[in-house]
């Protein structure tokens, strides 16, 4: 009799040792099926003018808040007013963006166009970076557009009369310019053969939130000209973190909702609406590159 009791004691010890190590297994596994997936880093060099170049600082900030690990931001050129021509025909010895595309070690390349379009800078920056890294994203941002509209006699002369500004007379405007980058984007990734050149619609995104402010439905904010710094269409804290927003989701192909970077003179709510607006409306483009996902 002890000696059954000794066995049926080490028979209910080994019992429940499987036991749980079964349910430790199993917490574990459904964890790890709740943790959103590894997203590998990216070495990125951003090229643009003022309506992009406070981008890769808050991409930074992105980042860390998204805890990616090996993200490398591999340089910045910035030329105010700049068409895209003119960071490729920057000087030897000034010219940051030619010798990191040559080295094949950029993940993604970011552009901002200008109002000339098509722009021989996009096409030439692609194939050099095509050349030396055949699998290298190149992103063009499609801004908001300089004076909110394209006929000079509509053009605002100060930032106040932003706030009379129609949503419909600014979308229209973002629309012409985009579709003229979507043709010069279809035209270069026809002629490689492949989709490596995108679209990033920032443009898109700020008229939605100037529609919001028009409506009512952005806390804090009321007159679409609280958004500006002077008539040409220098961004305050709410733009420059929407634009971020937005690049964000195009050069990594993931959502930013959700994430704290921390950015000044924003609350946490807007903060919230500024990254599912971008997520949605980086989300609704095809020419950004990630439609089915976002859209998840």
């Amino acid at each position: 009799m002890h000696r059954f009791n000794r066995f049926l004691s080490k028979a209910l010890m080994l019992v429940i040792g499987v036991s749980t190590l079964l349910v430790v297994s199993g917490a574990r596994h459904s964890v790890a099926d709740d943790l959103p997936p590894v997203i590998p880093g990216l070495r990125v060099f951003y090229t643009g003018h003022s309506f992009h170049m406070f981008v890769p600082n808050h991409v930074e900030r992105i980042v860390r808040a998204a805890g990616i690990k090996g993200h490398k931001l591999v340089g910045r050129q910035g030329i105010g007013g700049s068409r895209v021509y003119q960071h490729w025909d920057l000087a030897d010895g000034k010219n940051k963006a030619k010798p990191a595309l040559t080295t094949g070690e950029v993940d993604v390349f970011t552009m901002a166009s200008h109002l000339t379009v098509p722009d021989r800078g996009i096409t030439n920056f692609t194939e050099l970076g095509l050349k030396h890294n055949p699998d290298i994203r190149l992103l063009v941002q499609v801004s908001w557009f300089p004076f909110d509209v394209e006929s000079p006699e509509k053009r605002i002369r100060n930032n106040s009369q932003r706030d009379n500004m129609k949503i419909a007379d600014l979308q229209a405007a973002v629309d012409s310019w985009r579709k003229k980058l979507e043709a010069q984007t279809d035209d270069l990734n026809e002629k490689h053969k492949r989709r490596a050149v995108f679209l990033v619609p920032v443009g898109d995104a700020v008229v939605a939130l100037r529609s919001m402010i028009v409506d009512g439905t952005f806390p804090g904010v009321t007159a679409q000209s609280e958004l500006f710094r002077d008539p040409i269409g220098h961004v305050g804290p709410h733009v420059q973190a929407l634009a971020s927003y937005c690049n964000y989701a195009a050069i990594y192909r993931a959502s930013p909702v959700g994430l704290k970077p921390g950015f000044k003179g924003i609350t946490a709510e807007q903060d919230l609406i500024l990254q599912e607006l971008a997520w949605s409306t980086v989300g609704r483009s095809s020419y950004a590159g990630i439609a089915a996902r976002a859209n998840k």
